[in-house]
């Protein structure tokens, strides 16, 4: 019988892994909204986080493992044996977790959720897999195994069979933490032990509690991915400036504009996220007009210098920190936000002066929200122009530029010094 403590994050993660894919709950929601998770100790917490994790980002081994070793499927009503057996096999194979603690607790987790009569499957299944989980591991293509089919089949028709398969590895990993100072970010590279990557990013390796690092609690940084803070820097000498960021929430691009000296007013819809912007700036010391409005509809009382608009996407750009994304979206959810973006697009124009610069970005690695949104917007609006990006803006990010200067961040990108989320900019000017 397995320790009711150790027991008690492992029945939390079963929770989540639930939550996400009979669900389709994000994985933010359900770390957010769990009761007895804050109950845990910061370890129990960290360990049932993690075991959630990477369960996802190798979902698809997991359960190609799992089918090796059933003569049929398990019926509908133990859907929480398929949690449990995938919650053991990621322990013993991918967290190096003790066989006996893996297959104990499994075992016990099964009986925990009543259902007794297949303890002794979990057991067979979790002990054979011991047995021959190097053989089986050895032949499985795991960048395939953990992509879904239509997600797979975009990357490769978009990106080529190459640069999917390194695109789907890169998932692999949990990503590094990355952070944006106000000031010289090269001043805090010692004390975050950091080094300094794309256009002024720190970056150090990923774990530990966010806000106890030095300079947190006063407001001298934030996290915001490398390519993010790209996209940000977009819009250049921004001093002095009246800028809008549309869809702001949380506000990592407000906090890069504002720090830059822009007068900048931040619109989000959602009044939680707004709330978190608030909360944001407030710690960082810096001064945004925040607006609660839906950016399709709200018009400022005049026309801006710029526009930043980081749409609303499927996020596909950002699985290494949401491994929940390619078992919660579909193409109806990207189709849906392609055709929300293109109306926010058409928005962002009107807000712009004469001779205005609107940068349009995206988190996503799908062409329907990337260039296929672009080509959209110029032949609505013959009055845009691309504006190309030059390389000295990014630092080493300008290995993402393509030939006409957009910008299309991978995963893959920098993966030596551990890679990027996946993006697509463009900066458009109004003449």
């Amino acid at each position: 019988m397995a320790d009711p403590v150790s027991l008690a994050p492992r029945r939390i993660a079963a929770d989540f892994l639930d939550g996400v894919l009979r669900q389709r709950r994000t994985l933010d929601a359900l770390l957010g909204g769990h009761p007895g998770l804050a109950a845990l100790a910061p370890r129990d917490r960290a360990f049932a986080r993690n075991l959630v994790t990477t369960t996802l980002r190798r979902l698809g081994q997991i359960d190609a493992l799992i089918d090796h070793c059933l003569t049929s499927p398990l019926p509908r009503k133990a859907a929480g044996v398929s949690m449990v057996l995938r919650l053991g096999v990621c322990q013993r194979l991918f967290m190096g977790v003790a066989d006996h603690a893996a297959v104990a607790t499994a075992v016990d987790l099964v009986r925990d959720l009543g259902l007794h009569g297949y303890a002794k499957l979990v057991n067979a299944v979790l002990r054979r897999l011991g047995r021959e989980a190097e053989e089986l591991l050895g032949a499985q293509d795991a960048a395939r195994l953990n992509t879904p089919g239509w997600l797979w089949d975009s990357w490769r028709a978009a990106y080529g069979d190459e640069t999917a398969g390194r695109i789907a590895a890169a998932h692999l990993a949990e990503a590094p933490l990355d952070i944006s100072a106000r000031d010289d970010p090269s001043a805090w590279a010692g004390p975050l032990e950091a080094e300094v990557i794309g256009a002024g990013t720190l970056r150090r390796p990923a774990g530990g509690n966010v806000a106890e690092l030095p300079g947190f609690a006063d407001g001298a940084w934030w996290v915001q991915d490398a390519a993010a803070r790209a996209v940000a820097r977009m819009l250049g000498d921004v001093a002095g400036k009246r800028v809008i960021d549309l869809c702001a929430a949380p506000g990592g691009k407000t906090a890069c504009l504002a720090a830059a000296g822009a007068a900048v007013t931040a619109v989000d819809r959602a009044p939680g996220r707004v709330r978190r912007l608030r909360e944001n700036l407030a710690r960082l010391n810096l001064a945004a007009e925040v607006v609660t409005a839906d950016a399709a509809a709200w018009r400022p009382a005049a026309p801006a210098d710029a526009v930043l608009l980081d749409a609303p996407c499927s996020a596909t750009g950002t699985i290494r920190r949401h491994p929940d994304i390619p078992w919660t979206k579909s193409p109806d959810d990207v189709a849906r936000l392609a055709a929300l973006q293109g109306r926010l697009v058409d928005a962002a124009v009107g807000m712009l002066k004469p001779g205005g610069v609107l940068v349009f970005a995206t988190c996503s690695l799908q062409p329907e929200e990337g260039p296929d949104q672009l080509a959209g917007a110029l032949e609505r609006h013959p009055a845009l122009a691309l504006d190309p990006v030059r390389a000295g803006e990014l630092g080493d990010l300008a290995v993402c530029l393509d030939s006409g200067g957009g910008f299309r961040s991978l995963p893959c990108h920098l993966a030596e010094r551990g890679g990027v989320d996946g993006f697509f900019a463009a900066r458009l000017k109004r003449v």
